[in-house]
């Protein structure tokens, strides 16, 4: 395969990415991938999303009406507010299933390999001894 250029100026091959090169394929990488997003990443990125929350929620009452007639910005911050709502748990969501996904990757292609090795196998006549 030709190599090329890559952007950090690191020869590579056409079609191969760095995080492909790093991806977690034995089971003690998806492992420890999948503790890294338990232990690290899932909390750090729900404290993040508490602090947005906060931080917006600060905001918003900020810019709202205290004397009968309030800032068009607060509407604005209370809709942008739940579209980073939606977004924080889209990505919870799917940090869960990656760590899900990780966990129980090996065991899927355990039995994938069994169901079709045994589908595929053809009978000797030893099987019936």
């Amino acid at each position: 395969m030709p190599s090329v250029l890559g952007v950090s100026g690191v020869p590579g091959e056409l079609g191969v990415s760095a995080a492909r090169r790093d991806l977690a394929s034995s089971p003690g990488e998806k492992r420890a991938a999948a503790r890294a997003i338990e232990e690290h990443i899932g909390p750090d990125t729900r404290a993040a999303g508490r602090w947005a929350e906060e931080e917006m929620g600060a905001a918003v009452r900020e810019f709202a009406a205290k004397d009968g007639d309030g800032w068009l910005t607060s509407a604005a911050l209370q809709k942008a507010h739940g579209a980073w709502v939606d977004q924080v748990k889209n990505l919870m969501d799917r940090l869960g299933a990656e760590k899900d996904a990780l966990r129980s990757g090996s065991a899927v292609l355990t039995r994938t390999d069994l169901a079709v090795g045994s589908a595929v196998r053809e009978r000797s006549s030893l099987d019936t001894y």
